[in-house]
C-alpha cells in the first residue's frame, strides 16, 4: 500500500506522465496484483500448499520492492527535473521498462501472498470445534484490522518520507519490512497446522462439466438417491440441475483394473459431492460479479482523489499535508468501523440475535451502499472545487479551498471497505468447498483486480468520448479543467444499478449445508415421521 497510494504523484511529478495515463498505470498495477491471486490460489491448492506459496511469493515481493528502491534512487532511471516555463520530457522506454519490471514483480509476489495468507490463517482453526469455529469470525475482522494498521502507516509515515525525504528511502523501508515479516513468518513453522492440498480444483471443475456434457441427452432421475455417491458430505441442491447429469451412472463409466475393484473414470462419472462442490463455486459468481464495482470506486481514492488533494489547500497550521496522506481518513474510517463492529455490534448481535454479527451478505450490502453514497458526495465536492477554480483562475497550483472537504468521500468509501472486505473474505471462504478455499480466496481478490481494470477501461473510454484534441473533457490532464464531478456522478449511478442487481443475487443465493446439518435434518425428518406414526 505504501507503493500504490502515492504512485500516481510519482508518475506525474517525476516521470512526467499525463494525469489519466498515471491513474491507469496505478490501477493496472493493482489490478494485475489481484488477478495473479488466481495463479497463487491454483498453485497452493494443486501443488505447493499454502505455507510454501506464502514463503515463495513473499520473497518475490521483497525482490520487486528492492528493485523499485534502486529504480527510484538512481538518477539515470528517471527523466531530468522540469524547469519553469519548460516542457517536461516524459520518461524513456527503458526507464519505464525497469519501473514496470519492479512493479510487476511486486504484483506477482502480492498475488501469491494474498491468495494464501487468509486461508492459511483459517487453517489454524478447527471448524469441527464449536469454540474455534466461533473464534474464526473474529479472525476475519482482526486479520483485516492488521492490514489496515499497515495501510495507516503507509499513508502517513511512508508518504511523508516519500515526499519530504525521498522515494528510495520509503521503498527501502517497505523492502526491509517485508524481509522482517518473512523472518517472523518462518519463526512459526513448527507451530502451524497444515492441511494437505487435495488436487487441482480447476481440473475437478472441468471433470464435472465434461461428464455432464457427455450425458447432456440423458434425463436426471426423479429420485436423487439414484445418482452416484460414495461418501455424502454436501446435501443435494436443485440449482444447476444440468450438472447433476455428471453423477448419472451409465455403461462404460467404470475403468476395469487388474486385481482390484472397478473405479469410476472421473471424466465420465462424478459423485454428487463433487458435483455439489462445483455448484457451490457457481453460486458464488453472481455475488462475485456484483462486488466488482466497489473496487472501481475504491480505485478513485488512490488516483483522482489524490490528484484533487494536490490542487487544494493542505495547510494544517505550519504543516503542509502530503496529498497522498489524505487517505489517512480513508484508513481511519476502516479502523473505526472495524473497532466499533468488533467491540459493540458483534456482542450486541450475539446477545439479541444469537449470531456473531451481521451475515457476510449483509456486510457486503452495507459496503455497497456506503461506497455509492461516497461517490455522490464526491461529485458534489468536486463541483464546489471547480467553482472555486473558475472564480480564481484554473491555472493556480493551490486553490483557496480546504482539502478537508474531501474527508466525507474518503470516510464513506473507507467505512464501506471495512464492511465489504471482511464480508467478501468470510463469504468466499465459508461458502466454498474445503479443497477450493484458496482458489475461492483468489476468486474474491479478482473482484479487486477487475474493479481496477474496469476503472482503467472507464477512464480510457471517458477520456476518448468526452475529450477534444486540446485535451479537455471530463478527465483533462489539468483536473481544474476536468469534470470529475460528472465522472463521480456516473459511478454513483452505476452504484445504484449494481446494488439492485446485488440484492437479486443475494436473494437467489442458497448457502451451503454441512455434513452435520444434513445429519441433523435427517434426524428431524426421522423424528417427524415417527411422530406421525
Amino acid at each position: 500500500m505504501g507503493i500504490a497510494v502515492n504512485l500516481v504523484t510519482y508518475l506525474g511529478g517525476v516521470m512526467h506522465l499525463p494525469s489519466a495515463a498515471s491513474a491507469n498505470i496505478v490501477t493496472d498495477f493493482m489490478g494485475t496484483a489481484f488477478l495473479l491471486c488466481l495463479l497463487g490460489g491454483f498453485l497452493a491448492d494443486s501443488f505447493l500448499g499454502r505455507y510454501k506459496t506464502i514463503a515463495i511469493f513473499a520473497i518475490i515481493q521483497s525482490l520487486g520492492t528492492g528493485l523499485l528502491t534502486l529504480t527510484t534512487g538512481l538518477p539515470q532511471l528517471r527523466p531530468h527535473p522540469c524547469h519553469p516555463h519548460e516542457k517536461c520530457k516524459p520518461a524513456t522506454g527503458i526507464q519505464m521498462g525497469i519501473l514496470y519490471l519492479a512493479l510487476y514483480l511486486i504484483a506477482l509476489g502480492t498475488g501469491g501472498l494474498k491468495s494464501s495468507v487468509s486461508g492459511f490463517g483459517t487453517d489454524q482453526f478447527d471448524d469441527k470445534d464449536e469454540k474455534e469455529k466461533s473464534q474464526m469470525a473474529y479472525f476475519f475482522n482482526r486479520f483485516f484490522l492488521f492490514i489496515s494498521m499497515g495501510t495507516l502507516a503507509a499513508v502517513t509515515v511512508l508518504v511523508y518520507v516519500q515526499d519530504e525525504v525521498g522515494r528510495s528511502w520509503a521503498y527501502g523501508i517497505c523492502c526491509i519490512s517485508m524481509l522482517i515479516a518473512i523472518v517472523i513468518f518462518f519463526s512459526g513453522t513448527r507451530r502451524y497446522r497444515y492441511k494437505k492440498s487435495s488436487g487441482s480444483p480447476i481440473v475437478q471443475i472441468f471433470q464435472v462439466i465434461v461428464a455432464a456434457s457427455r450425458k447432456r441427452n440423458m434425463d436426471v432421475p426423479y429420485d436423487v438417491s439414484m445418482l452416484y455417491e460414495t461418501n455424502p458430505e454436501i446435501q443435494h441442491s436443485e440449482q444447476f440441475r444440468f450438472l447433476d447429469k455428471a453423477a448419472i451412472v451409465a455403461q462404460g463409466d467404470f475403468d476395469k483394473r487388474a486385481n482390484s475393484a472397478s473405479a469410476p473414470n472421473p471424466w465420465k462419472l462424478c459423485t454428487v459431492t463433487r458435483v455439489e462442490e462445483v455448484k457451490m463455486m457457481a453460486r458464488l459468481l453472481p455475488i462475485w460479479a456484483t462486488t466488482i464495482l466497489f473496487w472501481t470506486t475504491y480505485a478513485q481514492m488512490i488516483t483522482f482523489s489524490v490528484e484533487q488533494a494536490a490542487t487544494m489547500d493542505r495547510s494544517l497550521g505550519k504543516f503542509r499535508i502530503p496529498a497522498g496522506s489524505l487517505t489517512v481518513f480513508f484508513v481511519s474510517a476502516i479502523l473505526i468501523t472495524l473497532a466499533i463492529y468488533d467491540r459493540f455490534i458483534m456482542p450486541l448481535w450475539q446477545k439479541f440475535k444469537g449470531k456473531p454479527g451481521f451475515t457476510s451478505l449483509q456486510k457486503i450490502a452495507i459496503g455497497l451502499v456506503l461506497s455509492t453514497m461516497g461517490m455522490a458526495i464526491a461529485a458534489l465536492v468536486d463541483l464546489k472545487r471547480l467553482s472555486v477554480a473558475k472564480s480564481v483562475g484554473r491555472n493556480m497550483s493551490t486553490l483557496p479551498i480546504s482539502v478537508f472537504y474531501l474527508i466525507p468521500q474518503f470516510f464513506l468509501v473507507g467505512a464501506g471497505e471495512g464492511f465489504i472486505y471482511t464480508g467478501q473474505l468470510d463469504f468466499f471462504i465459508t461458502q466454498s468447498p474445503k479443497g477450493m478455499k484458496t482458489m475461492s480466496t483468489g476468486l474474491f481478490l479478482t473482484t479487486l483486480s477487475l474493479g481496477f481494470f474496469f476503472s482503467s477501461f472507464l477512464v480510457s473510454i471517458i477520456k476518448k468520448v468526452t475529450g477534444s484534441n486540446g485535451g479537455d473533457g471530463w478527465l483533462a490532464d489539468n483536473i481544474n479543467y476536468a469534470r470529475l464531478d460528472c465522472f463521480y456522478g456516473l459511478l454513483a449511478i452505476l452504484g445504484v444499478i449494481n446494488f439492485a442487481l446485488y440484492l437479486i443475487a443475494a436473494i437467489w443465493f442458497k448457502p451451503r449445508k454441512s455434513k452435520s446439518a444434513i445429519q441433523m435434518e435427517t434426524v428431524k425428518n426421522g423424528n417427524a415421521a415417527d411422530d406421525k406414526c
